[in-house]
């Protein structure tokens, strides 16, 4: 008999397209509930890192696949400090420069990718306690999460939050939207597992709300499934 709290086996799927604020909000959440924390999109950058790091033509879908299975990456789930490492390599860091922005959504595109990075997300997920963010956590990951969210925010505001948090807030503002538009088409349109809305999830719109308002009304939604 399981005599755990439901909290303590709660998984809380937070889904949508960069700049939406599921980062911040998810680690807010996770850290607030004491919960663990999984950010996905870590984990295909950390891929794409290794790809690039090895060698591997990106472009080149059979050469990404056959060596999907090959880095070992292992995701901490702290959310006070999550950390990333491919190969024993702290990648945390490289990871979130324009090289390998600029490549993840084809890396994770390729299926054998995608198949890979569910299981070991599925493994880290465990029995629950965790709040997962992503793409398709809702969709593919843990579909039947009993909390699953869909944050989401005007293209405009979008940018404006993803300069805020980069390396160069003074870049162009139609430059940083051009490019989330670029990658909201490419993980939209992508045969498996597209960003979309999960089935039953609840849907935020961020774009009038500020960090503090947003983690407020996800933690409301976590405690009414609770209750």
């Amino acid at each position: 008999m399981d005599t755990r709290t439901p909290l303590a086996t709660i998984v809380v799927a937070v889904d949508g397209p960069s700049g939406s604020g599921k980062s911040s909000v998810s680690r807010d959440v996770a850290r607030t509930l004491g919960l663990r924390y999984l950010d996905t999109g870590a984990m295909y950058r950390a891929m794409t890192w290794w790809m690039l790091h090895n060698g591997i033509d990106v472009h080149d879908t059979d050469a990404v696949a056959a060596a999907a299975d090959k880095p070992e990456l292992v995701s901490g789930t702290d959310p006070d400090g999550p950390t990333i490492h491919a190969d024993g390599v702290d990648v945390a860091g490289p990871i979130r420069g324009p090289e390998v922005t600029g490549a993840v959504s084809a890396v994770s595109a390729v299926p054998e990718v995608r198949a890979r990075l569910v299981a070991l997300q599925r493994a880290v997920i465990g029995d629950g306690g965790i709040v997962v963010e992503g793409r398709d956590i809702g969709t593919a990951v843990a579909p039947d999460a009993p909390v699953k969210l869909y944050l989401t925010a005007s293209e405009a505001a979008r940018a404006a939050r993803r300069n805020a948090e980069g390396t160069d807030p003074a870049r162009d503002l139609a430059a940083t939207q051009a490019d989330l538009a670029r990658r909201d088409a490419l993980d939209s349109g992508r045969a498996t597992s597209p960003l979309s809305m999960a089935e039953g999830a609840t849907l935020v719109d961020t774009t009038a709300m500020n960090r503090e308002q947003v983690v407020a009304h996800v933690l409301g939604l976590v405690r009414d499934r609770l209750s």
